[in-house]
């Protein structure tokens, strides 16, 4: 289910099935392999006309898209159940809602945040000059992106990227490929021809959207597939920014609000069927609360609904390995307070809580991505730190506690990217804060001012009206420039250095240029 590749070169398709029901959906052909080149060359050459559009018509044709978007919004949550099984509820907050909220802010604050940044120029040093620097698109990005949310992650590059001037291939998930497509669609109708092109495949054409060096490359998706992005990117001498997924924890406190906790924890590791890089993938818990606060999240899990709250899992891959973690963790010990086995509909795996887990079990070390959720007790809340930072992962992380100023101590010195208290998972949605990872979770950020720095390069320009012969710095070298040189920096000293400085410069000022002819 999810998307299945039959054929080869250019005679490959997709065949789309919906993960509900197994029921096949749709056919969706393949861009050939060796089409990718081109489609980065016509992408280049749209580019320019694009980036001289400059930022206005660029703005008024983006807003175009936000609008096209809107009104096919409904089509976009009945494609999210068709292509990834999401419930309605959740396609509407997190694909379309959140989706609002980044057109909205980009077009809001765009101006500002491409505003050329002036360079600061002392006018004793530097007379006369001036200088800024600007952000300027790399040129065409490439744009790989995966299957679990397949609007939101694509737009979180697209629309900044458009905005400041980029071109962008798009090669989606061949597991969402008529979302993809959709995006693509909406696209080419607001915006000139060749702006936005959709490479539809697998990893074939993955590989060749890298060999066909487009300027940047913004990938987010597996960590094997990252690392192959990222070495035949340095290989190409391409600019990359990966987000490659977690093992998230929360860490509940003795003092937690215990019912919001668990409704936070249980939502947090449970929406999206688990299938989002900040699930909740660990739970520790204060031993002393740790009783209480199991009960609450049984009670809660038990009441969720299959598809209707949680949907299936998209790929039989992704269910083999929420199998096989639920498995290896029972028989080694484990004990599965809900769900367990995946007994359908289509690949619908139930909520699973796991308790009496160790920290040597596959459920604890490696990226599940499915709805499983292990809670472990902790003694003291060093113990529980310090079994998050062992993790290779680092994207985000949470701390629930009524002690606010405590739960931001903790969570500001843990490594992730994003850490929340009394929270979780829910920053991807604000497009105004930085989304990244570190460690294993990859590098590179989504959203916010900080995403123009992977899709623009600075670029300095600095401007000179002086009109003398020569500037101090300049031929020939001589005692009087090494005085001018010294002097300048005794006076930034304290005590009587700083007399002896402002002679030393002024003496070589008036003879810096004695012996030149």
């Amino acid at each position: 289910m999810g998307g299945r590749i039959e054929g080869t070169g250019d005679d490959a398709r997709i065949l789309c099935f919906d993960p509900r029901s197994g029921e096949r959906r749709a056919e969706v052909p393949c861009t050939p392999p060796g089409a990718v080149a081109g489609l980065v060359e016509r992408a280049r050459a749209a580019q320019d006309a694009w980036f001289e559009l400059g930022l206005d018509g660029r703005r008024r044709a983006v807003a175009e898209l936000h609008r096209a978007f809107l009104a096919r919004a409904d089509e976009v949550v009945a494609l999210l159940a068709e292509e990834c099984g999401r419930p309605a509820g959740e396609a509407w907050t997190s694909e379309v809602v959140a989706n609002h909220d980044l057109f909205r802010w980009w077009l809001g604050h765009v101006d500002d945040l491409l505003t050329p940044t002036p360079v600061d120029l002392d006018p004793l040093s530097y007379p006369r000059k001036r200088g800024a620097v600007r952000l300027l698109p790399r040129g065409v990005v490439g744009l790989i992106t995966p299957w679990n949310l397949p609007v939101a992650i694509p737009l979180r590059t697209l629309v900044p990227a458009l905005l400041a001037g980029n071109a962008v291939v798009f090669k989606p998930s061949e597991h969402s490929p008529r979302t993809g497509a959709l995006l693509g669609e909406l696209c080419a109708a607001a915006l000139p021809e060749g702006v936005v092109t959709v490479v539809q495949g697998g990893a074939e054409q993955g590989r060749a959207l890298v060999e066909a060096r487009p300027d940047a490359l913004v990938f987010t998706g597996s960590a094997r597939t990252g690392r192959a992005i990222s070495e035949a990117a340095g290989r190409l001498g391409l600019p990359v920014s990966l987000e490659l997924g977690g093992k998230d924890a929360a860490i509940v406190l003795a003092d937690a609000e215990l019912d919001r906790a668990a409704a936070g924890v249980v939502w947090g590791a449970f929406a999206f069927a688990g299938q989002n890089c900040a699930a909740v993938e660990r739970c520790y818990v204060d031993a002393g609360v740790f009783d209480a606060f199991v009960e609450r999240v049984v009670e809660r899990t038990r009441r969720l609904r299959p598809l209707a709250d949680v949907g299936p899992l998209v790929t039989p891959e992704q269910l083999a390995i929420v199998e096989r973690h639920v498995r290896e963790a029972v028989a080694a010990g484990a004990r599965a307070l809900t769900g367990g086995r995946a007994e359908g509909p289509g690949l619908y795996h139930p909520p699973t809580v796991l308790v009496d887990v160790t920290e040597d079990m596959a459920v604890m070390r490696e990226e599940t991505f499915g709805p499983v959720l292990p809670i472990v007790p902790f003694e003291r809340p060093e113990d529980a730190i310090a079994a998050v930072e062992a993790s290779p992962w680092g994207l985000t992380a949470s701390v629930w506690t009524r002690d606010l100023e405590l739960g931001e101590t903790l969570a500001s010195n843990l490594s992730v990217g994003v850490a929340t208290v009394n929270n979780h998972g829910f920053t991807g949605a604000l497009p105004s804060a930085a989304w990244g990872g570190t460690k294993g979770s990859g590098h590179g950020v989504t959203n916010s001012r900080f995403a123009l720095y992977e899709l623009t390069r600075p670029q300095t320009v600095v401007v000179d009206a002086a009109r003398g012969p020569r500037e101090l710095w300049w031929y020939p070298y001589n005692d009087a420039l090494a005085r001018v040189a010294s002097g300048m920096i005794a006076l930034s000293r304290r005590g009587g250095e700083r007399l002896q400085g402002l002679r030393a410069a002024l003496s070589g000022f008036i003879h810096r240029w004695k012996d030149d002819p």
